[in-house]
């Protein structure tokens, strides 16, 4: 699958009603081996920043889940882990340095009395045009795809 059909289905799943998470996720499985219907329930916590509290964006959650899947560690093996912390680090520091962060509520320019209504209410935002239209959510998950396969090619062409 090419960069631009994996942004393609990224954005086609995010204007279906699906949160950045599982929007970014999904559009991996033919790498992780998830069936697109497991992916989905795997990310579908972390919308919003995890069940809209606004902590890390979902699109970055999703990308570092991909990372896990591809290659975390499966044992309690320090040095492994170091290495998996420093490759997911590495790519948190990519992203926020081409979106200013990866924090949600920074993202979004949400004030504190926005974040701590939105966890009052996990009922997600109204998906309509406006949402779509005011929110730079899609930038991100489209973001999120391209620095992901960046870093995916990266490490396989350094193994």
């Amino acid at each position: 699958m090419t960069v631009e059909d994996r942004k393609k289905k990224a954005e086609e799943l995010f204007f279906s009603g699906y949160n950045c998470s599982q929007s970014v996720f999904a559009s991996f499985c033919d790498l992780t081996g998830f069936e697109e219907k497991a992916a989905l329930r795997i990310a579908s916590s972390f919308g919003g920043g995890v069940a809209r509290h606004r902590d890390i964006c979902g699109a970055v959650s999703g990308c570092a889940m991909v990372l896990g899947v591809l290659y975390g560690h499966d044992e309690p093996n320090r040095d492994k882990c170091a290495e998996h912390y420093a490759r997911v680090s590495e790519f948190l520091n990519r992203f926020a340095e081409e979106n200013g962060s990866v924090i949600c509520r920074d993202l979004l320019n949400l004030t504190e009395e926005k974040v701590k209504a939105d966890e009052k209410e996990p009922t997600p935002t109204k998906r309509d045009e406006t949402f779509y239209k005011d929110r730079p959510c899609t930038r991100f998950v489209v973001s999120a795809v391209e620095l992901l396969v960046k870093e995916i090619e990266k490490i396989e062409n350094n193994k």
